[in-house]
Protein backbone atom coordinates (compact mmCIF):
# COMPACT_ATOMS: atom_id res chain seq x y z
CA UNK A 1 0.00 0.00 0.00
CA UNK A 2 1.29 3.18 -0.61
CA UNK A 3 1.64 5.68 1.97
CA UNK A 4 -0.50 9.03 1.26
CA UNK A 5 1.92 11.79 0.88
CA UNK A 6 2.08 14.75 3.73
CA UNK A 7 -0.94 17.19 3.42
CA UNK A 8 -0.80 20.12 5.60
CA UNK A 9 -4.27 20.51 6.50
CA UNK A 10 -4.27 17.09 8.01
CA UNK A 11 -1.62 17.67 10.07
CA UNK A 12 -3.06 20.61 11.43
CA UNK A 13 -6.20 19.14 12.35
CA UNK A 14 -4.66 16.76 14.44
CA UNK A 15 -2.18 19.19 15.49
CA UNK A 16 -4.78 21.96 16.72
CA UNK A 17 -6.52 18.52 18.84
CA UNK A 18 -3.60 17.24 21.21
CA UNK A 19 -3.92 20.09 23.50
CA UNK A 20 -7.19 19.67 24.30
CA UNK A 21 -6.40 15.54 24.02
CA UNK A 22 -3.76 15.71 26.65
CA UNK A 23 -6.31 18.18 28.96
CA UNK A 24 -8.98 15.47 28.84
CA UNK A 25 -6.34 12.72 29.78
CA UNK A 26 -4.33 14.32 32.36
CA UNK A 27 -5.98 17.64 33.95
CA UNK A 28 -7.07 16.78 37.52
CA UNK A 29 -5.45 13.55 37.57
CA UNK A 30 -3.69 12.12 40.66
CA UNK A 31 -0.22 12.71 40.88
CA UNK A 32 0.25 8.49 40.65
CA UNK A 33 -0.61 8.99 37.47
CA UNK A 34 1.22 12.33 36.03
CA UNK A 35 4.36 12.28 37.86
CA UNK A 36 5.01 8.58 37.00
CA UNK A 37 7.80 7.39 35.18
CA UNK A 38 9.19 4.05 33.53
CA UNK A 39 12.31 4.26 35.92
CA UNK A 40 15.56 6.07 36.25
CA UNK A 41 16.16 8.74 33.44
CA UNK A 42 12.56 7.98 32.05
CA UNK A 43 10.08 11.03 31.99
CA UNK A 44 6.26 11.19 33.24
CA UNK A 45 3.58 12.73 31.56
CA UNK A 46 4.05 16.13 33.11
CA UNK A 47 7.21 15.94 31.41
CA UNK A 48 6.34 15.26 28.68
CA UNK A 49 3.94 17.72 28.66
CA UNK A 50 6.89 20.21 29.62
CA UNK A 51 8.67 19.22 26.87
CA UNK A 52 6.04 19.72 24.25
CA UNK A 53 5.82 23.59 25.32
CA UNK A 54 9.55 23.86 25.01
CA UNK A 55 9.11 22.33 21.20
CA UNK A 56 6.26 25.07 20.11
CA UNK A 57 8.71 27.90 21.24
CA UNK A 58 12.40 26.98 20.02
CA UNK A 59 11.56 23.76 17.57
CA UNK A 60 8.56 23.65 15.03
CA UNK A 61 7.19 26.95 13.86
CA UNK A 62 10.78 28.49 14.65
CA UNK A 63 12.54 26.07 12.87
CA UNK A 64 10.09 26.36 9.68
CA UNK A 65 10.72 30.15 9.75
CA UNK A 66 14.32 29.69 9.68
CA UNK A 67 14.06 27.63 5.98
CA UNK A 68 12.15 30.23 4.61
CA UNK A 69 14.83 32.83 5.85
CA UNK A 70 17.80 30.58 5.85
CA UNK A 71 16.89 27.94 3.22
CA UNK A 72 19.95 25.15 4.21
CA UNK A 73 22.63 27.46 4.20
CA UNK A 74 22.16 27.83 8.04
CA UNK A 75 21.64 25.13 9.93
CA UNK A 76 18.72 24.86 12.80
CA UNK A 77 19.35 25.69 16.50
CA UNK A 78 20.20 23.07 18.18
CA UNK A 79 17.35 21.54 20.53
CA UNK A 80 17.22 21.03 23.88
CA UNK A 81 15.10 17.78 24.53
CA UNK A 82 15.50 18.09 28.30
CA UNK A 83 14.52 21.73 28.94
CA UNK A 84 11.80 21.30 30.61
CA UNK A 85 13.07 20.21 33.30
CA UNK A 86 14.80 23.84 34.19
CA UNK A 87 11.28 25.48 32.53
CA UNK A 88 8.66 24.04 34.10
CA UNK A 89 9.81 23.68 37.62
CA UNK A 90 7.51 25.19 40.26
CA UNK A 91 4.37 25.05 37.69
CA UNK A 92 1.41 23.08 38.49
CA UNK A 93 0.47 20.18 35.19
CA UNK A 94 -2.97 22.24 35.15
CA UNK A 95 -0.42 25.59 34.15
CA UNK A 96 1.78 23.40 31.69
CA UNK A 97 -1.65 22.13 29.75
CA UNK A 98 -2.66 25.86 29.81
CA UNK A 99 0.77 27.22 28.70
CA UNK A 100 1.04 24.29 26.18
CA UNK A 101 -2.88 25.58 24.78
CA UNK A 102 -1.79 28.71 24.10
CA UNK A 103 1.51 27.95 22.50
CA UNK A 104 0.03 25.33 20.47
CA UNK A 105 -2.41 27.59 18.85
CA UNK A 106 0.34 30.75 18.46
CA UNK A 107 2.05 28.16 16.70
CA UNK A 108 -0.57 27.44 14.40
CA UNK A 109 -1.63 30.68 13.56
CA UNK A 110 1.99 31.96 12.76
CA UNK A 111 1.91 28.77 10.83
CA UNK A 112 -1.06 30.04 8.70
CA UNK A 113 0.66 33.54 8.94
CA UNK A 114 3.48 31.86 6.92
CA UNK A 115 0.90 31.27 4.20
CA UNK A 116 2.57 28.04 3.01
CA UNK A 117 1.78 26.70 -0.17
CA UNK A 118 2.10 22.87 -1.61
CA UNK A 119 5.21 23.84 -3.77
CA UNK A 120 6.94 24.98 -0.22
CA UNK A 121 6.91 21.33 1.06
CA UNK A 122 10.29 20.59 -0.47
CA UNK A 123 12.02 23.71 0.54
CA UNK A 124 15.08 22.71 2.78
CA UNK A 125 16.42 23.17 5.36
CA UNK A 126 20.02 22.03 7.41
CA UNK A 127 19.04 20.30 10.86
CA UNK A 128 22.43 20.01 13.04
CA UNK A 129 22.53 16.33 13.23
CA UNK A 130 20.25 14.93 10.30
CA UNK A 131 21.67 17.06 7.03
CA UNK A 132 19.74 18.35 4.50
CA UNK A 133 15.54 18.42 5.45
CA UNK A 134 12.31 19.87 3.84
CA UNK A 135 9.55 21.52 4.82
CA UNK A 136 7.01 18.87 4.52
CA UNK A 137 9.43 16.49 6.41
CA UNK A 138 9.80 19.03 9.60
CA UNK A 139 5.73 19.10 9.65
CA UNK A 140 5.09 15.84 9.30
CA UNK A 141 7.81 15.33 11.86
CA UNK A 142 5.70 17.56 14.52
CA UNK A 143 2.72 15.61 13.93
CA UNK A 144 3.94 12.19 14.47
CA UNK A 145 6.04 14.05 17.30
CA UNK A 146 2.67 14.63 19.11
CA UNK A 147 1.64 11.37 18.52
CA UNK A 148 4.89 10.14 19.70
CA UNK A 149 4.43 11.13 22.72
CA UNK A 150 0.40 11.10 23.18
CA UNK A 151 1.93 6.98 23.10
CA UNK A 152 4.41 7.57 25.40
CA UNK A 153 2.01 9.20 28.45
CA UNK A 154 -0.52 6.30 27.54
CA UNK A 155 2.39 3.91 27.76
CA UNK A 156 3.74 5.46 30.89
CA UNK A 157 0.37 5.49 33.04
CA UNK A 158 -0.25 2.14 31.84
CA UNK A 159 3.07 0.70 33.08
CA UNK A 160 1.65 1.60 36.63
CA UNK A 161 -0.64 -0.98 36.35
CA UNK A 162 1.87 -3.35 34.98
CA UNK A 163 1.65 -5.85 38.15
CA UNK A 164 -1.53 -5.30 39.04
CA UNK A 165 -3.36 -6.02 36.06
CA UNK A 166 -1.53 -9.68 36.68
CA UNK A 167 -1.70 -12.36 33.59
CA UNK A 168 -3.98 -10.05 31.41
CA UNK A 169 -0.32 -8.44 30.44
CA UNK A 170 -0.26 -11.39 27.49
CA UNK A 171 -3.30 -9.49 26.20
CA UNK A 172 -1.98 -5.85 26.48
CA UNK A 173 -0.02 -4.49 24.19
CA UNK A 174 0.81 -0.95 25.95
CA UNK A 175 2.61 -3.28 28.43
CA UNK A 176 4.88 -4.80 25.76
CA UNK A 177 5.72 -1.52 24.09
CA UNK A 178 9.80 -0.21 24.68
CA UNK A 179 9.44 2.38 22.41
CA UNK A 180 10.41 6.15 23.08
CA UNK A 181 10.87 7.00 27.27
CA UNK A 182 12.71 9.59 26.88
Amino acid sequence: MTQPAFHLPDAIALLRRTPASLDALLRGLPDFWTIATEGPDTWSPYDIVGHLIHGEYTDWVPRARHIFEHGDSVPFPPFDRTAQFTESRGKTLGQLLDEFATARADSLATLDSLNIKPEDLTRRGLHPKLGPVTLGQLLATWTAHDLTHIHQISRVMALQYRDAVGPWTAFLGVMQCTGHSS
